[in-house]
This record gives C-alpha cells, sequence and structure tokens, in this order.
C-alpha cells in the first residue's frame, strides 16, 4: 500500500547526518513533525522542507532531559496530526563521559531514556498501524567482527539504574565512550523488541544503519574521523558494514512508509532482517530493560 500525502512523520534528530537525509526523503510522504535541540536549525530544515513543496513542524527537545522530552511529547500532541509514523534517530556518541542536569549519563539519557520516553508518551496518540523505527547499532553485539577487532566488548549491562549512574559491566572497552554507547544502544533494541510484542496495534522496530564515517564518530577529532572515516571502514572486517547516510535514510524511510511492515523486526544497514546479540534476542532480557527503564523514568515523571 503506498503511503498519502496526509500521512505525519515524527523524526528526531533531522538536522544532520542521517536524519537530515531522512527528514528530505520523508517529506514527499507527507507532513513532518522535526524534534531536535537546536531551534535555528530545526527551523533551517523546516525551510528547506517547504522550499521543496512539503509541510514540517518544528518542535525543540533535549533527549537527555526528561522534563523537556514531556514537553515536546505535549508540543507534538496538540499540533493534532494523526501521527502515521516515529523515528527515533538522535543519538550521540561521546569519548569523554557526560551528564545531563538531572546527573545521568549523557549517552545513556540521550539515546535510550529520552527517545523510550518520548515514544511511551506519543504510543496512546498513535493510530493503529503506524510505524515507530528506533536506530539501534550493532556495536551492541560483543561477537560482530568489527566490534571484536576494535576490542569492544558490546552492551555492559547492569541495570537502568547503574547505567544511568554512567556504571557498566567490567571488564569494558579499551575504547572511551564506548561501553556507555553500546548499553544504551543494546537498551534502545531490546525495548523495541519487547514493545513490538507488548503493543501488537503498531508496528514497532529498529534498524542498523552501519558503519556511517559521514555523521562525524561521536565527536572525534578530525585526525581520528579520517584515519577511522577514509582508511579503516575500507578494509575488513569493517567494508562489510561501510554505508552512507543517504542510503541509510533510504532504507529507513522505505521501512517507515510501508504500511504492510511486519513487526518486532530488527533490520540491517540494507534493509534485511538480522539478528541482535545474543543477549539482545532474550525475551526475558528484553522485558528485563522495559520493565527497569518504566520503573526509573517513573521516578522523574511530571
Amino acid at each position: 500500500m503506498n503511503p498519502s500525502k496526509t500521512d505525519t512523520y515524527v523524526v528526531t534528530g533531522p538536522t544532520s547526518g542521517i536524519g537530515l537525509c531522512v527528514a528530505m526523503d520523508l517529506a514527499a510522504y507527507g507532513t513532518l513533525i522535526l524534534v531536535g535541540r537546536d531551534h535555528s536549525k530545526l527551523d533551517g530544515v523546516r525551510k528547506q522542507i517547504e522550499r521543496a513543496g512539503g509541510k514540517a513542524f518544528t518542535v525543540v527537545c533535549d533527549l537527555s532531559d526528561p522534563a523537556s522530552v514531556q514537553r515536546a511529547a505535549r508540543e507534538i500532541i496538540a499540533i493534532g496530526l494523526t501521527i502515521t509514523g516515529v523515528l527515533n534517530n538522535a543519538g550521540v556518541m561521546l569519548t569523554k563521559p557526560g551528564k545531563n542536569a538531572l546527573g545521568w549519563d549523557l549517552t545513556f539519557a540521550t539515546n535510550h531514556l529520552g527517545p523510550f520516553a518520548l515514544t511511551e508518551a506519543l504510543v496512546p496518540h498513535l493510530q493503529d498501524g503506524a510505524n515507530v523505527l528506533f536506530v539501534a547499532s550493532g556495536v551492541e553485539d560483543p561477537e560482530r567482527p568489527p566490534v571484536k577487532v576494535m576490542g569492544m566488548r558490546g552492551g555492559r549491562y547492569i541495570s537502568t539504574e547503574a547505567s544511568a549512574r554512567g556504571e557498566w559491566q567490567q571488564p569494558g572497552s579499551r575504547i572511551t565512550g564506548m561501553d556507555a554507547y553500546a548499553t544504551s544502544k543494546q537498551c534502545i533494541l531490546v525495548s523495541a523488541l519487547a514493545l513490538s510484542r507488548e503493543l501488537p496495534r503498531l508496528h514497532i522496530n529498529a534498524v542498523e544503519p552501519g558503519i556511517n564515517p559521514a555523521t562525524g564518530l561521536g565527536g572525534a577529532n578530525g585526525l581520528m574521523r579520517f584515519v577511522f572515516g577514509q582508511i579503516i571502514t575500507r578494509l575488513p572486517p569493517f567494508n562489510r558494514y561501510r554505508n552512507t547516510p543517504e542510503r541509510a535514510a533510504r532504507v529507513i524511510t522505505t521501512i517507515l512508509t510501508n504500511k504492510a511492515v511486519g513487526t518486532g523486526v530488527y533490520y540491517d544497514q540494507k534493509g534485511r532482517p538480522a539478528r541482535g546479540s545474543t543477549l539482545a534476542s532474550d525475551p526475558k532480557f528484553q522485558d528485563r530493560v522495559l520493565a527497569e527503564t518504566r520503573a526509573f523514568l517513573s521516578l522523574t515523571a511530571t
């Protein structure tokens, strides 16, 4: 079934990289609600979309801040459009630990707690059959070849509370910030899979966009971006997963606009069904993370 121009899609992180490419592609299918931290950048994307004949609204939101997430959800709902798709794309990969205003680990709050809370707030307002897509990452899997080669350990989850404190299972990765990133992406992946079982009226899925050197590699310095992006990712085993924001966006747009897409699927960078780590594939672990995340966020509900 073809999408309708009357469809409405919520896109987080639409001002750069994959998110920007998705926003420009998705604007051909309906109205966009652009969600991000920087008002001026959001407005710039909105104007680009409108110059191309599309329509978009902007909502300022810091996903690391639960109060900001709840305000953004209320603004999105108040726009009054029937939401047919949600893309949880925004995320960070920090090379130094950071904290949000509540003292939570910034990576975990931005990549997992924020998208989870935003989705939970929007779920009652999504029409039956709406598509909800979370951007995950293969670095959550310790057996993935690039992860092993780089000396990373995959997701290092202890509990949601421990993750919010910035504590991870040891031994961890030798790359600073990678335990936080891998754990946050593992948690959002398993939450998507758990939610898909809990909410069968919706199509809830996750996607791995591949290795996208052009997206900035989480703020790494210029030399590191060049060496990794232009040299290392062209070599095995990294070249198998190398991608571009444009190609990743096409895959994401195809999934989001497919009214007949399934649910509970983890897609790879080419849009094929994939499998996450052994832990992420365990329904008991999925349900545990879902329950712990809800319990943790309930303590800060506004």
